[in-house]
């Protein structure tokens, strides 16, 4: 009972709190860094707006810009060019979903040689997986300047932009999903006389597969926008169009392109989402079978 009575529950630290303020509260010395810390972060605050030439009098006067540039883009107009931009869009799509799938099935090998529980040696997996952050680390934008110059123009820069940039991520996150799979299900296929490969096949693959493919198909959400970019600098797609519009100040077709591109988006994610709730929910059910037949075999 004594026990019960002396111990602290949150209830009783608060009204201890509000009890012996001084003895809860920050020291002195805590309080001056306190003061310190936001003094150095107003400083640093205003020498980089100063250093940016980051100004009310510019924000303002670009607002007012702004204004102007969007009420241009009203009543949207397609210029006569519906189909050209129709096929451009398009081809931005394709970029996007060629580069997406390109990364994915070269990353499902990569995920697994960047996998804890696949490869022991942490020296070659700690290699494999800066190489992740290396190529993760460098935005589609840059892959796509740097691709431009090697194939030259048009939609293959982009694929393999996207391509190149994405494989960085989904390796990654395909190693963390195989690393964190259930090892009862494995353990079950190996007691069952399975080697290697057949563990991998039949213990670990199953359970991270939805996973994988569910990243892929957000990846790809993510390249649909991307690839309308990537055409600025040459990649191909909706994105040329764009520009194009953008420095000839055809400001009614500009709105009709990001029109196009907000809607197109807006489907791939709406279809996106549903798959990948779908995926989600098999996997749980092949999750759950899985443990099963592990308890089985055990």
């Amino acid at each position: 009972m004594a026990a019960t009575a002396n111990k602290l529950t949150p209830e009783r630290m608060a009204a201890l709190a509000a009890r012996y303020p001084r003895a809860f509260g920050r020291t002195p010395l805590q309080r001056l860094g306190l003061a310190a810390a936001w003094v150095a972060a107003i400083i640093a605050l205003l020498v980089t707006l100063d250093y940016l030439n980051v100004s009310l009098a510019r924000i303002i006067n670009g607002m007012d810009r702004i204004g102007v540039i969007a009420g241009g883009m009203f009543p949207p107009s397609s210029g006569g060019a519906f189909p050209e931009l129709f096929k451009a869009l398009m081809e931005s799509i394709g970029m996007a979903f060629l580069g997406t799938l390109i990364a994915s099935i070269l990353a499902l090998g990569l995920g697994f040689l960047g996998a804890r529980n696949i490869i022991p040696s942490w020296v070659f997996r700690f290699s494999i997986r800066r190489s992740f952050d290396f190529l993760r680390g460098v935005d589609s934008l840059v892959w796509a300047l740097v691709y431009v110059r090697a194939v030259g123009l048009g939609p293959l820069a982009g694929v393999l932009a996207i391509a190149t940039s994405d494989i960085g991520t989904l390796s990654k996150l395909y190693a963390e999903a195989i690393e964190n799979a259930e090892k009862k299900q494995a353990e079950g296929v190996k007691a069952s006389g399975g080697n290697r490969l057949q563990v991998i096949r039949f213990g670990v693959l199953p359970q991270v597969l939805p996973i994988m493919l569910s990243n892929a198909l957000y990846m790809f959400e993510s390249n649909t926008r991307s690839a309308t970019i990537l055409g600025i600098v040459g990649a191909g797609g909706i994105g040329f169009h764009l520009s194009d519009r953008i420095r000839a100040h055809r400001w009614d077709e500009v709105g009709f392109i990001i029109i196009m591109i907000v809607v197109a988006v807006f489907v791939i994610d709406l279809i996106s989402r549903y798959l990948r709730s779908r995926l989600i929910h098999a996997g749980t059910q092949r999750e759950r079978k899985g443990k099963g037949v592990a308890a089985a075999s055990a």
